[in-house]
């Protein structure tokens, strides 16, 4: 897992083999898989909660890696309720949103995940994958 700096360009969303987990599937970690959309290798991911990722706010802010009608445009996120504002314009199910940047571990294609997690309501806590973009660096 890695943060990512410089512009990117999106180029096509991978298969994802679970992106919804809830209470006790998220403990120690959430587990899936997703297809490298170049070589078809079956890669996993683990998303460890309060560990994994960077706010998703670095990617947007100032259009420095994707705009952010870039991240609408995509539904990769949407915009946040005002109710809760003070968790950023853009979030995936109106909670804290994070991403992270990874490789294929066979080809080694560059992967942008985008993920939500927090209490959803009193005794559910979700964390939801908004899913997984093969992405190249434009410089």
């Amino acid at each position: 897992m890695y943060s990512i700096f410089k512009k990117i360009k999106l180029i096509r969303q991978a298969a994802l083999a679970k992106n919804h987990f809830s209470n006790d599937e998220i403990v120690p970690a959430a587990v899936t898989q997703f297809i490298c959309c170049d070589c078809g290798q079956e890669n996993s991911v683990k998303i460890f909660p309060y560990e994994s990722g960077f706010p998703i706010f670095q990617i947007y802010d100032e259009d420095k890696v994707l705009s952010r009608n870039e991240l609408l445009e995509n539904k990769i996120v949407t915009e946040t309720s005002r109710r809760i504002s003070y968790l950023g314009e853009l979030t995936v199910n109106d909670l804290p949103t994070l991403y992270f940047g990874t490789d294929c571990q066979n080809c080694y294609s560059k992967y942008f995940c985008v993920f939500s997690y927090g209490e959803w309501q009193p005794g559910l806590t979700l964390l939801k994958i908004s899913g997984v973009w093969e992405y190249e660096e434009l410089e």
